[in-house]
């Protein structure tokens, strides 16, 4: 890939079985062995500490390329089975990487379920992330029902990558003795223009990275109007994706940014990719990011557009933090990483991907502190991760006064509030307009509204915490407010009040 650019992602597979030996300390020690040992370490000091290891798996596409491509393993065994082919040999690509692998083929996806099983069994993960998943749906090469099912089908002959509604090779990992009780979640889509969030097939045990949660979330925090009532749905669980084929909110893998794409704080610093370090003339990469740069372009900006693009973070980690669903976190994103607004750094293997360490200790009393504490409360709240989507009886919408919504199409301002056994009740507001606003706030007699999360203000008076010095002193600022039953939401801003005993009543 040139000298100084490599495969840093490792998504151009050949060896499925084999970790990275480039990742482990042990190297290539003992013929790769050593790092065998290394990983199941990993994953065991993991587990002590109670954390889950999932691994990202690439069974889309190998590192075999196109027709043009090297005879590295699969293509030099079976060219026929191992990949999608057209009739006179050229390879599809729904990958986007060259080659298509044949997922759906009896020995194609017996090797993939042998791999998965071996993960599972030898090496103690988890679970597993699929990337481009939908690939892993299509009808192989020369499909036909008594070559892959055993027996004819009324589906016999259809075109290859087809989309088929019970895929053979989700059919047998979701029903294999040892992988239905894995974490299985796919990324339900692929470059050949397939998008299955949703519905891709699940067998009630998949769940799906939300890309539609993405979209409306980025949309709707930077002021993009007509989303009021699809970021409802997605504080909710997405019911409208997840609810009527039987499935729970955690199905729901919520996320804002992830390894591709820009990371958080290039998502409300960039406008537009800068991808000329990777050597593509900037073609690479997504080009409709619903990001915006809070008014200036770059990380050399002023003091205002600084103090609002912290709070537009801070207001992405309040709203994954309270969405029903599975909160993903970029690694990196919680101290404010940047990449230089590059949305594609799957070749840098320097600063660009590694994890700042020193980013860290900058950030451990600011926008660092306000995600640990995030996290925290959230783990708190029995209402924040409900097993199943919220109803009226525990969850009601407001506007500016209680009960009146307005879902119209300029609409920037989404409340609700939500019962809760451990914290009593909640009130939680997003107001992504320019605009401030102030908002009465549901009568409870005998109770009143506490401060908690305020992410107009600044560090470390964006959440109240307990043992922050001079709390008291802080909440007291709030009182001429809350005494009359309102709050200002400043521009740009999202709070979260707590309901408590009326110590006057």
């Amino acid at each position: 890939m040139g000298d100084y650019k490599m495969n840093f992602w490792g998504y151009s597979t050949i060896n499925f079985f084999s970790p990275m030996i480039r990742y482990a300390a042990a190297g290539v020690g003992n013929c790769g062995r050593d790092a065998i040992h290394e990983f199941k370490m990993l994953v065991r000091e993991a587990h002590k500490r109670g954390i889950e290891v999932l691994m990202d798996v690439v069974f889309n596409h190998t590192a075999e390329g196109n027709e043009m491509g090297p005879t590295l393993s699969f293509r030099g065994l079976d060219n026929g089975v191992y990949y999608m082919l057209a009739p006179r040999g050229e390879f599809y690509n729904y990958s986007g990487c060259g080659n298509t692998f044949n997922c759906n083929h009896p020995i194609v996806r017996r090797f993939i379920v042998d791999c998965l099983r071996y993960w599972v069994i030898e090496m103690h993960v988890d679970g597993f992330r699929f990337d481009l998943a939908s690939i892993l749906t299509r009808a192989s090469s020369l499909w036909d029902g008594g070559n892959v099912f055993g027996n004819d089908t009324e589906r016999d002959f259809l075109t290859t990558g087809t989309p088929l509604s019970e895929p053979p090779l989700i059919d047998m990992i979701s029903n294999d003795p040892v992988l239905h009780g894995v974490k299985l979640i796919a990324e339900a889509w692929d470059i050949g223009g397939l998008y299955q969030v949703g519905s891709f097939p699940h067998w009630g045990i998949w769940s799906e990275w939300n890309g539609q949660y993405r979209d409306i979330v980025r949309q709707f925090i930077k002021g993009t109007d007509g989303l009021a009532g699809a970021f409802a749905q997605s504080i909710c669980g997405s019911p409208h994706l997840y609810q009527e084929g039987g499935r729970k909110p955690w199905h729901s893998i919520n996320f804002v940014c992830a390894h591709d794409g820009f990371s958080l704080a290039d998502l409300v610093s960039y406008n537009q990719k800068h991808n000329l370090a990777n050597g593509e003339d900037n073609n690479d990469g997504e080009d409709h990011n619903n990001s915006w740069n809070c008014g200036e372009e770059g990380e050399l900006v002023s003091l205002p557009v600084q103090h609002l693009r912290q709070r537009q973070m801070r207001n992405f980690i309040v709203c994954l933090m309270v969405s029903q669903g599975v909160p993903m976190l970029s690694m990196g994103d919680e101290c404010g990483h940047t990449k230089g607004g590059n949305n594609n750094t799957y070749c840098h293997d320097n600063y660009v991907n590694y994890f700042r360490w020193d980013k860290k200790e900058e950030s451990k009393t600011g926008f660092f502190n306000f995600c640990c504490l995030m996290a925290k409360f959230r783990s708190e709240c029995e209402s924040l991760g409900l097993e199943d989507f919220p109803t009226a009886e525990r969850l009601q919408w407001h506007g500016h006064q209680p009960e009146t919504t307005d879902w119209s199409e300029s609409s920037r301002f989404v409340a609700f509030t939500i019962v809760d056994s451990m914290k009593g009740e909640l009130y939680i507001a997003f107001n992504t307009s320019h605009l401030p606003v102030l908002v009465t706030l549901p009568t409870r007699p005998g109770f009143k509204w506490q401060p908690l999360v305020d992410t107009s203000k600044a560090s470390p008076y964006d959440f109240l915490a307990d043992d922050l010095p001079n709390r008291s002193i802080a909440i007291a600022q709030y009182a001429q407010f809350l005494n009359a039953n309102i709050y200002p939401v400043s521009s740009y801003s999202s709070i979260i009040l707590v309901l408590s005993p009326d110590g006057d009543s």
